[in-house]
């Protein structure tokens, strides 16, 4: 089955891509940043308002994804608070040396335990894509966002095609990063990958389009059912 993630920078846009038929929500805050840590007063008002899974992203703040021992802690702290009403959670460590933090990632997979973790696009800063496959399946996350180590999902399709054969259905590899309905259907069938992550911003705008959540819904559901048929 297909499945498209939405990225929401408030509460609004949450309700909004629920209505649309988005499958989940990334919850997050401070867009300009690329998404960080939101309130909890905001997961409170979108869970009682929508019918769809809402995963949250820890992340303490923008910038690089190198945490002090006291940002890492408020992370521990935040999947604590967060953990009675969230569906999965959203993060991304790396060590000095830009490669997968693993102790501390599989400390807070363990921490958000039962929920599922996707291992965000930090994993685009890391100098060996495979090595950091590994790093991440190892650490017990369920998923990674990714563009494929470029501005871009489109700009690393084939690096994205990599991965998903890689992750041999160990993870579940997400294209992220500039995906939108003009470019959907091609990543779909260059990649291979059955989950997408989209923000379905216009440029400048912090609402996402719900006529493009309905049709990149409707073109992942049709492509999906056109290959079963086969």
């Amino acid at each position: 089955m297909a499945l498209l993630e939405i990225a929401c920078f408030n509460p609004e846009s949450a309700i909004l891509a629920d209505e649309a038929g988005a499958d989940r929500i990334e919850l997050c805050e401070n867009q300009e940043a690329g998404g960080t840590a939101p309130p909890i007063e905001w997961l409170t008002v979108v869970k009682a308002r929508v019918n769809i899974p809402v995963f949250v992203m820890i992340r303490p703040r923008g910038g690089d994804f190198v945490y002090s021992e006291s940002e890492f802690e408020s992370m521990i702290a935040n999947i604590d608070k967060f953990k009675a009403s969230a569906d999965g959670f959203v993060f991304g460590l790396l060590d000095q040396y830009r490669r997968i933090d693993m102790d501390r990632t599989t400390r807070l997979v363990r921490q958000a335990s039962p929920l599922p973790c996707t291992f965000h696009r930090a994993f685009d800063e890391t100098p060996d894509a495979s090595e950091a496959l590994q790093a991440v399946i190892a650490t017990g996350c369920a998923a990674i966002l990714t563009s494929g180590g470029a501005s871009t999902a489109h700009e690393g399709i084939e690096a994205l095609r990599t991965l998903t054969q890689k992750a041999q259905g160990r993870i579940t590899v997400i294209p992220g990063g500039g995906v939108r309905l003009q470019n959907l259907s091609h990543l779909r069938v260059a990649t291979g990958a059955s989950t997408f992550h989209s923000s379905a911003l216009a440029s400048g705008a912090t609402i996402p389009d719900a006529s493009d959540i309905r049709q990149m819904k409707r073109l992942l559901d049709n492509e999906v059912g056109d290959k079963s048929r086969e």
